[in-house]
C-alpha cells in the first residue's frame, strides 16, 4: 500500500488537464483552508472536487471486486474510507461549498460529458 500515492495521481493529473483545457485554471490543490482538503478547490467559487479511485473508494459505477484474502480487513478499510468521504462532503456542504466527486473510471474514454458537468457547476458559482 506504500506505493499508492495520495496526491498527483494519474486520474487527478488528467482532470487538471481537462479543467485547464476547458478554461478553468486557477484551482488550488489539496487546499488546507477548505474543510476536508479537497483534491481540487476553487476557493473564490467555493467549488470542491474530489478525484476518487474506484478501488479505494468503492465506485458504484464499476463495482470493483473485493480482494480474495483477508476480506474482513478490506471490508472494514473500505467502510472507513466511505465514512471519511461522507464526513468531508458534509463538512464542505455545511460550509457553503458545492462538491463534486469524479470517479477514476469517468476519466477513461470519452470525457466530454464529465467536462460538461464540471463546467456547468463552475459556471453556476460566481
Amino acid at each position: 500500500m506504500k506505493g499508492n500515492r495520495g496526491k498527483n495521481t494519474r486520474p487527478e493529473m488528467e482532470l487538471r488537464r481537462l479543467l485547464r483545457a476547458a478554461g478553468y485554471p486557477g484551482y488550488r490543490l489539496h487546499w488546507k483552508e477548505a474543510p476536508g482538503h479537497p483534491d481540487i478547490a476553487y476557493p473564490g467559487r467555493k467549488v470542491a472536487i474530489f478525484v476518487n479511485g474506484c478501488f479505494w473508494h468503492r465506485c458504484p459505477r464499476c463495482d470493483p471486486p473485493l480482494p480474495k484474502r483477508n476480506q474482513d480487513f478490506w471490508m472494514r478499510k473500505f467502510q472507513l474510507n466511505r465514512e471519511r468521504d461522507q464526513r468531508k462532503l458534509e463538512e464542505l456542504v455545511s460550509a457553503g461549498w458545492t462538491v463534486m466527486v469524479v470517479w477514476e473510471c469517468e476519466l477513461a474514454g470519452d470525457t466530454s460529458e464529465l467536462v460538461r458537468r464540471l463546467v456547468e457547476k463552475l459556471e453556476t458559482r460566481p
